[in-house]
């Protein structure tokens, strides 16, 4: 046995984006902790496309954020554009998205990593778990150094036995040209963790000075300020803009012409690949039908002149990726820097995680981001947020932290990913969360940011922050409840000039507001409200117009828990249950569920085999009162 050269806490492989918030998270909760990664001028890698958020995802960035995570930060700071989408629609599902200047992003991860206390950052190819009677005791590195651990956190990304694949060419690869790690993938097998093997894929880069802007249309970032950090200062940015453009019909043809040659189509792509994020020729063949396909030009950075293609990944030689380019509005004598590609890598089967994201069979092994099967760097980040957390905990012997779906989109990302599995690259969605309606991303810091105290990863300023938010709001809120306006000519002709219907009778401000046509804003001004902070007014506004609409899904939140808060024994022999089906027991076993809730979403698991388990928790229970009893 070669001597260790060094024993940490916390080792985390990879410094992606599940990699670096999980290795902050533990050091920042006082473990010494070690982040290995194959390229220390790759850390907070945007690999491919250049921003942050989204639908769903920037629900994701903000309740890292409101956690203590540092994504959001970052991404406040990086940002060349933010804009809010899905405004036409209810708040539930308003997300912000921002580009990001790649390099500066990764500069200021770099920056903040190399500041943190008890975390040391090394340029290492780990090639080997070593486990021990099913612990793992440590890593060892491709230099033959041995590194102990007590925990060991996987975020390899898309790194794992990771192939490019362009046209007929397929050499081994992760993203970016780095190496990719294949010995690891071999390590973990051996473990006996099971892999499976996933495709992704990213678009061309172009030349900006080779694009003909007047024939595309120019997206600009909103001129009202916002951030995803709770903590971030409401100030102006100089902001650049996307551009919008279309395929068309030659497009089309000279994509669908070398089907042939697309590593899709020919068999050079192993892995699946991305239902939610295909690439030109899936959508070409999945949509044969459809005329145009939409292409949002964006900028990599301040300081480089690549533009990204949003919406044309393809693993097509790049000689036909260029020829396709060109046929495009505004893309006619474009220069391709970098041709896109597709790329082949394994992951594991999350069915083998503890919602705690610790592998079942192997203590003290973590696992997070793309190494479980999802896709996104906001889901990623978020994993490895949880992931760090729950290192951290193990070994300070107190009980994991998991957030539950009506918690956080946090808590349906993994609660989905370790119930049932995923056979492709998973992908969140505000559809996945049936809570929704609660877990808004304007009330992020009101759900979490007493949790991330009580975890020890939220500071004194942050709390600050938001209990200061938190009592403005229940002020604002007690404030329009006790002010009544009267019926009459002058109350009736400001509504009429909001676009409102005059009332007939004394009216609360609370109900005024409560009218869809109405904005706190608006009913400030003309009835010298208040004037409260933007955030302040948005809450308030939200919490009044939706009541009724939150006291119903608050109501199927307590029903959730009832089972949710049945927990199930972790040596429950569910085989010997005769009155479950088949398929349940079998999935049960697999899968063994925290909790009947949990049980209840597995694939294959019905209401009667529920009611089963209920059943034989209660038989248990009284058996177990009779023992206590003496009977």
């Amino acid at each position: 046995m070669k001597k260790i050269q060094d024993h940490y806490e916390v080792i985390v492989i990879g410094a992606g984006h599940a990699g670096i918030e999980a290795a902050l998270a533990a050091a920042r909760l006082g473990c010494r902790t070690l982040l290995a990664t194959l390229s220390l001028d790759n850390l907070a890698l945007m690999p491919c496309n250049p921003s942050i958020g989204g639908p769903a995802k920037g629900h994701l960035v903000r309740e890292i954020d409101a956690l203590g995570g540092q994504m959001g930060l970052a991404a406040d700071k990086a940002c060349l554009q933010m804009r809010l989408l899905n405004t036409g629609k209810g708040h539930a599902v308003h997300a912000l998205r921002g580009q990001e200047d790649k390099a500066f992003y990764h500069t200021l991860m770099k920056e903040t990593v190399e500041e943190q206390e008890r975390l040391e950052l090394k340029q290492l190819m780990i090639d080997r778990l070593i486990v021990e009677q099913g612990r793992v005791v440590g890593v060892e590195a491709e230099s033959g150094e041995l590194f102990g651990a007590d925990c060991v956190i996987l975020a390899g990304g898309t790194y794992l036995r990771g192939a490019v694949i362009c046209g007929q060419v397929r050499y081994e690869c992760g993203p970016n040209g780095l190496r990719s790690a294949k010995k690891l993938s071999a390590s973990l097998q051996e473990a006996g963790v099971l892999l499976q093997r996933f495709k992704t894929g990213t678009p061309a880069r172009l030349d900006a000075k080779s694009l003909d802007y007047a024939k595309m249309q120019i997206q600009e970032g909103d001129e009202e300020i916002r951030n995803f950090s709770f903590l971030s200062p409401a100030l102006p940015r100089q902001q650049l803009p996307c551009w919008l453009t279309y395929t068309n019909e030659k497009t089309h043809k000279i994509v669908r012409d070398n089907l042939h040659l697309s590593g899709l189509f020919n068999g050079m792509v192993e892995g699946v690949g991305p239902r939610y994020c295909p690439s030109i020729e899936s959508k070409l063949v999945r949509f044969a039908s459809k005329e145009r396909h939409q292409l949002f030009i964006e900028p990599e950075g301040r300081h480089t002149r690549e533009m990204y293609v949003q919406g044309m990944s393809s693993s097509l030689p790049a000689q036909v990726q260029l020829e396709f380019l060109q046929t495009i509005p505004g893309l006619e004598h474009c220069r391709m820097m970098r041709a896109g590609y597709a790329i082949d890598y394994d992951c594991l089967d999350p069915l083998q995680l503890r919602p705690s994201l610790e592998h079942k069979s192997i203590e003290g092994f973590f696992s997070a981001g793309q190494s479980n099967g999802s896709s996104g760097y906001e889901e990623a980040a978020a994993q490895g947020l949880m992931a760090g957390i729950n290192a951290a905990r193990k070994l300070k012997g107190l009980p994991p932290c998991i957030l539950r779906r009506d918690q956080a989109y946090i808590g349906v990302l993994i609660d989905n990913l370790v119930t049932k599995g995923t056979e492709e690259p998973y992908r969140m969605m505000t559809s996945r969360a049936e809570y929704r309606l609660l877990l808004r991303q304007d009330n992020a810091d009101l759900r979490l940011t007493e949790l991330g105290k009580r975890l020890g990863l939220v500071n004194e300023e942050r709390y600050a922050l938001f209990t200061a938010k938190r009592t403005a709001v229940e002020r604002a809120l007690a404030t329009l409840a006790a002010i009544n306006l009267s019926p009459n000519e002058e109350t009736n002709a400001k509504l009429i000039a909001l676009g409102s219907a005059p009332v007939k009778s004394g009216i609360n401000v609370t109900e005024l507001l409560r009218r869809k046509e109405l904005s706190y804003r608006a009913l400030a001004a003309a009835f010298s409200l208040p004037s409260l902070a933007p955030e302040v007014a948005e809450q308030v506004e939200i919490d009044i117009k939706y009541e009724g609409y939150i006291v119903k899904q608050k109501k199927e939140v307590e029903r959730f828990l009832q089972l949710e808060d049945r927990l199930l024994p972790e040596d429950m022999d569910y085989k010997a249950i005769k009155e479950l089906s088949s398929e349940a027991a079998e999935k049960l076993e697999k899968i063994r569920p925290r909790s009947l809730g949990q049980a209840g979403r597995i694939s294959g698991v019905s209401p009667a085999d529920v009611n089963v388990l209920l059943l034989t928790l209660e038989v248990r229970r009284r058996r177990q009162k009779e023992r206590e009893d003496g009977i």
